[in-house]
């Protein structure tokens, strides 16, 4: 007869440790050649963006952070979006299922490492923008502004996450990599089409354009009207399609 203690005991002692877990799935986001494609294309992107912004705008420290989120918007939901769908179009789902059966633990390994990824993005354009700011002033023989609301700052950080939260939500949802890019690099331009059809297209852009209701927390004036839209914009664009995608990713079957 199976004693039911000692094979619990087992399992236990065989568990896999989450943070072995996560930093497996940080490996797999950086050491396979899409992610270090992507990796050097962010960093030279948010240097180049920077710099050249420097030279035209002036030394201007805000508006020098700010620009790497051209960069940002497109790249960082990218990211989120392969970190959840190499598995399965790579076919190595049924490993790291097998040595992981609790799907859960993996999904939610998964999605860590991007949303990291894009607070030290941010932090590293911060810290790329102060000593360009000084050498534009210094060159161009100008006073630099150095002013810059800690609000806008932490606003702007906090929107590049939740950049990365859309792209794994939809990428968790669809499983499909290039039809999660598309729908999220084309949803701004879909969403300026929307906001000029009259009253109600401007209502709809305002409530469900994750853009324009994240705005006001970029800027660090957000009010109670602003933090409602912002949370319904959320919940349409991440927590239904991250809710349905993990229920997806938890039944489905693995070959």
């Amino acid at each position: 007869m199976t004693d039911i203690s000692a094979t619990r005991d087992v399992r236990s002692a065989t568990a896999i440790p989450f943070h072995r877990l996560l930093s497996v799935e940080a490996r797999k986001l950086f050491d396979t050649r899409s992610g270090k494609i992507m990796t050097m294309i962010l960093l030279v992107l948010t240097l180049a963006s920077i710099v050249a912004r420097g030279v035209v705008s002036g030394p201007q420290l805000h508006t020098l952070i700010g620009t790497a989120g051209i960069g940002f918007s497109t790249l960082l939901p990218v990211i989120g979006i392969l970190t959840v769908t190499s598995e399965w179009s790579h076919r190595t789902a049924l490993t790291t299922f097998a040595l992981e059966p609790r799907r859960s633990r993996v999904l939610a390994a998964k999605c860590l490492p991007p949303l990291i990824t894009a607070t030290v993005a941010s932090l590293f354009a911060m810290l790329v923008a102060v000593p360009v700011t000084a050498a534009v002033a210094s060159a161009q023989d100008v006073t630099a502004h150095w002013e810059v609301a800690p609000l806008a700052l932490l606003g702007w950080t906090a929107t590049n996450v939740l950049v990365v939260a859309m792209g794994l939500a939809v990428g968790m949802l669809l499983l499909n990599a290039p039809a999660a890019i598309v729908i999220c690099l084309a949803t701004p331009m879909l969403w300026s089409v929307v906001a000029r059809l009259g009253a109600t297209g401007e209502a709809l852009t305002e409530w469900l354009d994750p853009g324009t209701a994240a705005t006001p927390l970029m800027s660090g004036d957000m009010t109670g009207g602003d933090a409602a839209r912002l949370a319904v914009s959320m919940i349409f664009w991440i927590a239904i399609p991250m809710t349905l995608g993990v229920v997806r990713v938890l039944r489905k079957e693995v070959n």
